[in-house]
């Protein structure tokens, strides 16, 4: 008895360790919360610029000037919001890497990346041409939908907590294709809302014990 015992324990260290390697596990909790700070207050200043827009457009009605800077404020912004979470995500997920002493760059985060870009990256050049043909209803569906797909095919090399989230970010996007007036809403829940409760969740789960 006592020799089967040692030997299922033996076969749980082997999957742990067979999981450990095929698996990036450094992924902190506060990564979610930090980008969804990021994401909600770019969605506060993205709300005051659209409505000071329509403002505006009630007192003078269309200018290409005003639609024009409205249009690379809103990109300006985007940019600088996904550059501030990649930032803050990249230090906490190093931090936590380096307490636990694991690589933060080696062969499964590589594959992690690559398979967490390619939806992406088809993503944004979809979006490029919904913004040439002014399709902007449809341009935060779209980004929920592609970076829940992104999340679901990179979660078999994370922490597989990733991939019901993937699967609420497309919930969301596909539920706003059928609301696109709501779109801001729709990304301030799925971008901001979603990735503080997850990432809280995933502080909780893995890294506050």
């Amino acid at each position: 008895m006592d020799q089967q015992h040692a030997s299922l324990e033996a076969l749980q260290d082997i999957r742990r360790i067979m999981d450990r390697s095929s698996r990036f596990l450094s992924l902190s909790g506060l990564s979610g919360v930090s980008a969804g700070v990021f994401a909600l207050i770019g969605a506060y200043f993205a709300y005051n610029w659209i409505w000071e827009y329509y403002g505006r457009y009630t007192e003078r009605g269309y200018n290409t000037g005003d639609f024009q800077h409205l249009k690379w404020s809103l990109l300006a912004l985007a940019a600088a919001v996904l550059a501030g979470a990649i930032a803050t995500s990249f230090y906490f997920t190093w931090r936590k890497a380096r307490k636990n002493n694991l690589p933060v760059w080696d062969h499964t985060s590589r594959k992690l990346l690559i398979n967490l870009l390619i939806p992406l990256m088809t993503g944004g050049v979809f979006v490029l041409g919904l913004l040439k043909y002014s399709a902007w209803a449809f341009v935060a569906p779209s980004c929920l939908i592609f970076y829940g797909l992104a999340l679901v095919n990179a979660s078999k090399y994370t922490l597989s907590d990733i991939r019901y989230v993937g699967f609420m970010e497309i919930i969301l996007g596909l539920i706003n294709m059928w609301y696109p007036q709501y779109g801001l809403y729709f990304w301030g829940a799925g971008f901001g809302v979603l990735h503080i409760v997850y990432g809280l969740v995933m502080w909780w789960k893995y890294d506050s014990h």
